[in-house]
């Protein structure tokens, strides 16, 4: 994962008449732990969906120098960027251990021949993948519940199991969508700790949108600011929660 970066230079969007990105431009470097913020409907989700392949704006954003402007999701995915999502998306249905297998479904290279035989190379194989999602459900304090199914857990432990989803890729860079968004607060402090965890354990860098300031103030290493589809500041937490454009934004000053 060494070496990740990911640049978005100058991508607008327009639907029709309305222009719902103007511009924007922004970066993450190694390990970096990045907050995109902004008031309800600045575009955070939108600059989401154009580095996910779901939309494509003009302007440029590449991972390692590579583009990935015109590439469908899954390919964008294939890159190494995966994501979570405001509400989990998990099927509710499956297993926890399940679930996370389900996630390292690109790195699986079984001939299915060999698997209907259970031959050695497939349960080699097979083995490979889930002691790696058992170091998972470790990372993510899953491991009790590995065999429950992800109905069955509260709110916030099934976010915390689509995190671990997406990890399971092995990606190169996380897009983290509103993760502590309606959860208690003590699931809120877990959310926390296992971002924490994933930027000093696995050294991956991430974009996390997110509108709890209080936990913005205290995990990113840096924070962009998005206001109406344009960027508005970006620095240190401390310098950017103070920037009086940015309160004017939240405040409606």
């Amino acid at each position: 994962m060494s070496g990740t970066h990911l640049t978005v230079d100058g991508i607008s969007l327009a639907f029709g008449g309305l222009q719902v990105l103007n511009d924007v431009s922004l970066s993450v470097g190694d390990s970096e732990l990045l907050a995109l913020i902004g008031p309800n409907g600045a575009g955070k989700t939108t600059v989401f969906n154009c580095i996910s392949g779901l939309y494509r704006p003009d302007g440029a954003i590449r991972l390692n120098g590579e583009s990935l402007l015109g590439r469908k999701p899954h390919e964008v995915a294939a890159l190494g960027i995966a994501r979570t999502f405001q509400h989990g998306e998990v099927p509710a249905q499956m297993s926890v251990v399940d679930a996370v297998l389900a996630g390292r479904h690109a790195r699986i290279r079984m001939n299915p021949l060999a698997e209907m035989l259970s031959l050695p190379a497939a349960r080699r194989e097979d083995e490979r993948h889930r002691a790696a999602v058992g170091d998972l459900l470790r990372l993510c304090d899953l491991s009790a519940v590995a065999e429950r199914t992800v109905g069955s857990l509260a709110f916030g432990t099934q976010k915390i199991v689509g995190t671990a989803r997406a990890l399971a890729a092995e990606p190169a860079l996380l897009l983290l969508d509103e993760p502590s968004a309606g959860l208690t607060q003590e699931e809120r402090e877990a959310m926390a700790r296992l971002i924490m965890r994933t930027k000093h354990t696995l050294g991956l860098p991430m974009i996390w949108i997110e509108h709890d300031m209080q936990m913005v103030a205290d995990l990113a290493d840096r924070i962009h600011v998005l206001d109406y589809g344009r960027s508005l500041a970006d620095g240190p937490p401390d310098e950017v929660l103070a920037n009086t454009d940015v309160v004017a934004a939240y405040l409606g000053a």
